[in-house]
């Protein structure tokens, strides 16, 4: 496999509409298994090069054919990513812990010390997987309406 990674320059990226696919089948498998659904149903290719606009996005590709995303949004202490996606043909190769690893040159860039993300407290293998590559949980949160934890927040000092 030879996967480059790369950022989008909103400008000139054209392929919204597979990045768009890429994400709703990464995300497919949790139609059903988590309440609420997810944040991705809301995305458009317009609405994810509206986010590329005021976000990090970085892609990785192989041969042209995107096959994971994650999206880095500075905070005051913490980089967040969301939208971390690996194509499902693609997973188990390690292109994961590519794109970690350039989300956390993207956080060191800025300064910052760690990165946060959000996990649905359903996706318990997301959590195992997030736990060996460093995350911790810090909170458990509950989306408007919920009294009930329905994720979790998890972080990685860097």
């Amino acid at each position: 496999m030879s996967i480059t990674l790369a950022g989008i320059d909103p400008d000139r990226f054209t392929d919204w509409t597979a990045l768009h696919a890429l994400i709703m089948d990464a995300f497919a498998y949790m139609d059903g298994r988590i309440d609420p659904p997810s944040s991705a149903h809301r995305l458009t290719p317009d609405k994810l090069k509206d986010k590329a606009g005021v976000e990090t996005a970085i892609v990785a590709t192989e041969n042209g054919a995107l096959l994971g995303c994650v999206f880095c949004k500075a905070e005051p202490e913490t980089l967040y990513i969301g939208k971390f996606a690996i194509s499902p043909q693609a997973q188990g190769k390690g292109l994961g812990r590519l794109l970690l690893a350039a989300a956390e040159a993207r956080a060191r860039e800025l300064g910052l010390s760690a990165l946060r993300l959000e996990t649905r407290i359903e996706l318990t293998d997301n959590h195992a997987v997030f736990g060996k590559w460093g995350f911790v949980k810090t909170a458990e949160n509950a989306h408007a309406g919920y009294d009930r934890p329905t994720s979790i927040e998890m972080k990685k000092a860097l």
